[in-house]
């Protein structure tokens, strides 16, 4: 079979009909609200978690894939994004926070990630960095300054567990060594990328504060709704405004 030909197994996306530029996202739900946002939209798959919708945002083309929870399903998405010919990658997500300067309702731009995760020491070693492309994570922060939003650049934590078991989270030792807040994604989407020589950056809408019990855990009030809207419009304008 003809590589232009190749559908990838695990993404069924067809090599060749995806952009080069690709905004990323966990939930299958919220690709098809970006999705929504686009002209021309057109949904190519949606297998498993991975939902792939092309369409043309300021006329420019681009394609939006969810990838679901977690470093090991997010990295086959990445990997299989690449071959098809993905160049940049934003991931847009939720994130909790670490400082009471961030409460939710505000932003990350993550020009790192922590890997306190095991998918990535599985690919390369454990003094690799995760860090995103510099060149594109600054482009996303020019974006976010013209949004009335709170956000801070800086480290953001990637672990696997989201509720807690019988050992401590590091949310303390990170908060105190100066990261910005945790999720559960981005370290791959940066080892990944800089492994295959793309471009990758990530931006957070804060949805709680990771260190807390989880009692209080509520992503679905206005002020989150409204920060993951404007991480959207900022991941858009940013890949629609770069010359092709």
């Amino acid at each position: 079979m003809k590589e232009e030909q190749m559908i990838l197994p695990n993404t069924k996306i067809k090599v060749g009909t995806i952009s080069e530029k690709v905004i990323v996202c966990g939930d299958p739900g919220r690709a098809k609200y970006i999705g929504d946002l686009l002209e021309e939209s057109q949904e190519l798959s949606f297998f498993r978690e991975y939902r792939v919708i092309n369409g043309y945002y300021d006329g420019k083309f681009i394609s939006i894939v969810s990838h679901g929870v977690g470093c090991p399903g997010a990295a086959v998405c990445f990997e299989e994004l690449i071959k098809a010919g993905a160049k940049e990658i934003i991931r847009v997500g939720t994130a909790g926070s670490y400082t009471k300067s961030l409460p939710p309702g505000s932003l990350i731009i993550a020009d790192s990630a922590v890997r306190e995760e095991g998918l990535t020491h599985q690919l390369v070693p454990s003094g690799m960095p995760a860090i995103g492309d510099l060149s594109l994570v600054l482009k996303v922060e020019k974006e976010a300054r013209k949004e009335a939003v709170n956000y801070r650049r800086g480290t953001i934590v990637t672990l696997d567990a989201f509720y807690p078991g019988v050992i401590d989270f590091p949310h303390l030792t990170y908060k105190k060594a100066g990261a910005l807040g945790a999720e559960m994604e981005l370290a791959s989407l940066y080892v990944i990328a800089r492994m295959r020589g793309i471009a990758a950056a990530g931006i957070f809408a804060l949805d709680g504060y990771a260190y807390s019990d989880m009692t209080d855990y509520d992503p679905h009030v206005d002020q989150v709704t409204l920060a993951v809207e404007k991480e959207i419009q900022i991941a858009l304008r940013t890949l629609a405004n770069e010359e092709s």
